[in-house]
């Protein structure tokens, strides 16, 4: 059985850096690809990063120049590093294993001085 648990969120200052984790437990790490998105009240659930198996990444547009995926193959971690953080990014972010549709709960990031 495949869970996620996400960590790494809290509040942060507008500029500030922040880096989420995503813990995976079972035996699906280095087969599938794995996806990071984030929920803000009153708004869809909006993709940021994917990485696949063999450490591709993609990223939508709007997010190739703050946020970087990578993950720990020997830790079974994936990770989200965000940058330049802005009030807008205030949300609710998730860890997913698109084919399996399988989520975290998630970790809440909040942006305020």
């Amino acid at each position: 059985q495949v869970r996620l648990v996400e960590a790494g969120g809290g509040l942060v200052p507008p500029g500030g850096s922040l880096t989420l984790s995503c813990e995976v437990s079972g035996s699906i790490f280095h087969i599938y690809s794995m996806a990071w998105y984030r929920q803000s009240p009153g708004n869809q659930r909006e993709l940021l990063a994917t990485i696949a198996g063999n450490g591709t990444t993609k990223y939508p547009d709007f997010a190739k120049d703050r946020f970087t995926v990578t993950k720990d193959n020997t830790k079974k971690v994936m990770y989200l590093q965000i940058n330049s953080l802005k009030p807008e990014d205030t949300a609710l972010y998730f860890c997913t294993v698109p084919l399996l549709d399988v989520w975290g709960p998630g970790t809440q990031v909040t942006v305020s001085s």
